[in-house]
């Protein structure tokens, strides 16, 4: 059996983890929009609540991953992102506090002249940069333990993003594997260049953090794993729970029939070129079975063309007239 763990170590350190550099620029980009956000708000403060912004998401839990270059408008744009939380504390109960849309529009004119483009969305305010990356502003109001989204469409909404990030932190503690395994999960997803959509980021990783097979090795590891989910799937349907508040809510929800049954078929075609590549005894062909998957910048050109563990000869012997080795 052809071993590709160290193909997979490689491509998750030096392709799909998000480079120190787009780290750098997303901690610049949140800290200047920290900075605009609580100096407006010290000016225009609301009677009795208090503001803090809290960093969230994948970019917490560490399975962020670098983009797949897209084109827009002839420009080459690296779509990566980071949520940060703007929390409004107080003890107001719904029908107490200012409209929805006030909160929205406070966190919007502070921030509307950071970069010229501020997306209005019904969660939050997306603040999109040059390069193509950008910071989410999704907008809470906490009165007690757990904090409510103020969601344009449906209103009031308990979320907690903290305690989920707390929720996947634990599992990995002590788990180290997991990471990977949701960041292979993730880019697998993004190499997906069908118009029909995959699943969100926080589905796959709650799939793969309550699915997860652990092993020495990160190839059979995979495997595993996404037979696991299948195995899941096949029990319950296509469905995500939520592990956090809302506990208990159908990620899937929104996703249509031909959605669910393209990811459905995706995820049997990955565990078939995994069961495949496992078995096959030459890492090159076993190597190109996982990038037909995870696209070219899986690491192929590292694989050795050789059976594994087939054995090495030198030359034969050279024997002369006089029947002496040479």
């Amino acid at each position: 059996m052809a071993n590709c763990h160290d193909l997979f170590v490689e491509f998750d350190s030096s392709q799909i983890q998000l480079t120190k550099d787009r780290r750098k620029k997303l901690l610049a980009s949140r800290d200047s929009l920290n900075e605009r956000i609580k100096t407006y708000y010290k000016e225009n403060k609301l009677d009795d609540v208090e503001l803090t912004c809290v960093e969230q998401g994948s970019f917490v839990t560490d399975v962020i991953v670098n983009p797949i270059p897209v084109e827009e408008r002839g420009e080459t744009k690296l779509k990566y992102d980071l949520d940060y939380g703007v929390y409004f504390v107080g003890n107001q109960n719904a029908t107490e506090r200012k409209s929805i849309e006030t909160y929205h529009d406070l966190i919007y004119e502070a921030v509307k002249d950071q970069t010229g483009q501020v997306v209005r969305k019904n969660t939050c305010l997306r603040v999109v940069y040059s390069d193509g990356h950008h910071i989410d502003l999704p907008i809470y109001y906490k009165q007690g333990t757990i904090p409510e989204l103020a969601h344009k469409k449906d209103g009031w909404i308990q979320s907690d993003p903290v305690g989920f990030v707390n929720w996947f932190n634990e599992i990995a503690k002590i788990n180290p594997q997991l990471k990977r395994l949701v960041r292979y999960m993730k880019a697998w997803c993004d190499n997906k260049t069908s118009s029909t959509k995959m699943p969100s980021g926080l589905i796959v990783t709650i799939l793969t953090s309550n699915n997860a097979k652990y092993n020495t090795r990160d190839d059979i590891a995979m495997r595993d794993t996404l037979e696991a989910i299948s195995a899941y799937f096949k029990s319950v349907g296509v469905r995500c729970e939520r592990p956090t508040t809302p506990i208990g809510e159908d990620l899937f929800h929104d996703y249509s029939q031909t959605e669910k049954d393209y990811f459905v078929e995706q995820l049997d075609n990955l565990i078939i070129s995994a069961k495949q590549a496992i078995e096959e005894p030459n890492q090159k062909d076993a190597c190109l079975k996982w990038q037909k998957h995870f696209g070219d910048r899986f690491p192929c050109h590292l694989a050795k063309d050789e059976v594994e563990g087939a054995k090495v000869y030198s030359a034969p012997a050279i024997i002369t007239s006089d029947a002496k080795s040479a």
